[in-house]
């Protein structure tokens, strides 16, 4: 598959070169999580010059620092003395700084404090030293995300606001699925987008793997990933190990609680048999950021209606499936998960379509907030059943006082216009916003992608 997207950080990095090379050195940082194209993107940025790729792997500091040195010999033609020590071998590239114009790629920088963590304090002192004397173009990448965050906007770090641009790599906008898609499988179905977003959630490496093996529909992409070469099988086990080291079983019983649909966090600790789980739920948001708190359209920040979800549309597939299924994957059985994939498609893919459907109007840039709303206590019904009062989704224009209200089902013939109408009259009566506003009401579905 060819390189799509990520416009705006290609000229944020040939940017900061040409800061480096003209006035001074530059220190760009790149982070995103696991297979979001971090080196994919650094690569393409300066396909058009050499420049020194320093991959940080967990060995030893003398042994990384005769590869870093030959590197940067074959890349540079410069004479490189041999040296057994990082604090040496970046204090040699800064100096080389001062007498020619280089692009240096540190690729998995956090790995450093497995090597030596003094490492960082030796970057600082040259870097401090030397900056404004030098013309080096110094990007640095990590999968864990969390490390790179706190390397450098942690106030205790030595890189702290070290960096002249951070960029943060996300999943592939809708858009560009759909361009994806027009390139590699001229005809393909809105069904087939939707699987393509529910089961990679537009990471690029997941989206890479199904159009370089031609998987383009929601069938053929279930075969790629119930297979013994799949290697989505262990891609979430190994991106939450990344992050979380050796102590990563309660992290990854409350995502898959919340996968399974435990959503507040006193259904999250009744499932975890009454574990008090606070901490792990807020690092889990603010530190990994693999998990968020959903609160109605609206609702103070205070408010105890407060629900969670994961982040990552492939996590939350990977936990439903996968690691509910575990068994079957260690014996081997991939009929059997494969078949539990092709029961569910139509009802799970159902559920990601809400979410699919904000995505799009978030990128879309017309509303000034896009959420849901719902009421714990609910509402009696004209038939005089208690009834769930829930908005799939509520998004106020930037334009004017129109709030836009959508029910989001899979098959629009499912729709109940008088069921809807009977939430919306119990949600005036709750919501001033809805009182105030002028409503603009409709049903999103698979046909509207």
């Amino acid at each position: 598959m060819r390189f799509y997207d990520r416009e705006d950080q290609l000229r944020s990095l040939k940017e900061m070169r040409e800061l480096s090379y003209n006035d001074y050195s530059r220190m760009t940082v790149v982070t995103g999580r696991r297979r979001i194209g971090k080196t994919t993107l650094v690569k393409t940025a300066y396909s058009d010059e050499p420049y020194v790729y320093l991959f940080v792997g967990k060995k030893s500091e003398s042994v990384l620092c005769g590869e870093f040195c030959q590197e940067f010999k074959e890349k540079t033609g410069a004479y490189v003395p041999p040296m057994d020590s990082f604090r040496d071998v970046f204090r040699f590239f800064m100096e080389e700084g001062t007498r020619r114009k280089f692009t240096v790629f540190f690729d998995e920088f956090q790995n450093f404090l497995e090597v030596n963590p003094a490492i960082y304090g030796d970057i600082q002192n040259w870097w401090d030293r030397l900056q404004k004397e030098s013309h080096v173009n110094m990007v640095v990448s990590g999968s864990v995300y969390s490390l790179m965050e706190k390397l450098y906007k942690n106030r205790k770090e030595p890189l702290y606001g070290r960096q002249d641009a951070m960029i943060k790599l996300n999943a592939f906008p809708i858009a560009v699925l759909k361009k994806i898609m027009e390139d590699n499988a001229p005809a393909y179905s809105k069904d087939d987008i939707l699987a393509l977003y529910t089961y990679t959630g537009g990471i690029p490496k997941y989206v890479e793997y199904f159009i370089d093996l031609k998987a383009t529909t929601p069938k053929s992409m279930i075969g790629r990933i119930c297979r013994d070469d799949s290697p989505l099988l262990e891609e979430g086990r190994k991106l939450l190990a990344q992050e979380f080291g050796k102590k990563y079983g309660t992290y990854f019983s409350i995502m898959q609680a919340i996968a399974l649909g435990f959503n507040t966090q006193a259904d999250i600790e009744d499932y975890l048999g009454g574990k008090s789980i606070g901490g792990q739920l807020s690092k889990l948001e603010s530190t990994y950021e693999l998990i968020r708190k959903v609160r109605p359209i609206w609702a103070k920040p205070k408010t105890q209606t407060v629900r969670y979800e994961i982040s990552d549309i492939f996590l939350r597939f990977w936990f439903r499936y996968i690691e509910k299924n575990q068994r079957l994957v260690e014996i081997g059985n991939y009929a059997a998960l494969g078949k539990i994939l092709e029961q569910d498609y139509h009802t799970y893919s159902g559920t990601v379509l809400e979410r699919y459907f904000r995505t799009k109007l978030i990128e879309s840039m017309e509303y000034r907030d896009i959420g849901g709303w719902w009421d714990t206590k609910g509402y009696i019904d004209k038939h005089g059943n208690h009834q769930q009062c829930e908005l799939d989704i509520v998004a106020p224009r930037l334009d004017g006082d129109v709030v836009e209200i959508y029910e989001v089902k899979r098959n629009c013939e499912k729709f109940d216009s008088g069921a809807f109408a009977e939430k919306l009259a119990y949600a005036r009566t709750k919501e001033n916003h809805f009182k105030r506003s002028r409503i603009v009401t409709g049903v999103l579905s698979l046909e509207d992608i």
